[in-house]
């Protein structure tokens, strides 16, 4: 299974070089604020919405000192937003009553934070302090590792730790970044582009 997983790693990297990730942010709470704004929305709408909220609230003192209600107004579109807007509000103001208005930089401390899941964490981890090993498992994670038979199973949680085990940890964040992009455009989840998919021959839904 780990050949398989390395033999995944190479075609992906071929094909997706660049390993970023979509959303756009320069401090490390604004990515923070993204990933809890993308949860059921696209990451193209989340880029829609941050220039003018970062605009309004340019500190980390900030947003944690907006009003929920006012916050509320500019992620509007992007579902879910009384919720996400008080999240974002009472993280802010964690971060700087208890962490030094750092983003935390270990999966116990970020799991503290209001809006902050196992999903959201593992990004933070990957992408502000390049842990290894964090694993991001978000539906395309999930559905693609499914039919590539590295994962099994619908509960992110239980597929993060099957790929912890079979990917190499320095590669696991890029991993999870290239799937995202290999899921938009080769394997989604209607209408798959398979006889143009790389990845075919690993496929257990392929027929030739």
């Amino acid at each position: 299974m780990k050949k398989k997983a390395l033999h995944i790693i190479e075609i992906l990297k071929q094909q997706y070089p660049n390993a970023l990730c979509a959303l756009h942010y320069e401090k490390d709470y604004e990515l923070m604020i993204a990933v809890r704004l993308s949860a059921q929305c696209t990451d193209a709408r989340v880029n829609m919405i941050t220039p003018a909220l970062f605009a309004a609230y340019p500190t980390l003192e900030d947003m944690a000192n907006a009003k929920i209600e006012d916050v509320e107004n500019y992620v509007r579109t992007c579902g879910f937003f009384r919720q996400k807007a008080k999240d974002i509000v009472l993280a802010c103001q964690m971060l700087l009553t208890e962490y030094n208005g750092k983003v935390p930089d270990t999966m116990e401390a970020l799991l503290r934070l209001p809006g902050v899941g196992r999903k959201t964490a593992n990004l933070l981890l990957g992408d502000l302090y390049a842990v290894p090993g964090s694993v991001v498992c978000d539906t395309h994670c999930i559905r693609i590792s499914n039919r590539l038979g590295i994962a099994s199973g619908k509960e992110p949680e239980k597929v993060e730790q099957q790929l912890r085990k079979i990917l190499p940890p320095e590669e696991s964040s890029d991993f999870c970044h290239r799937i995202v992009l290999f899921g938009r455009d080769t394997c989604t989840a209607r209408n798959p582009k398979c006889g143009n998919c790389p990845l075919r021959m690993h496929c257990k839904e392929f027929v030739p």
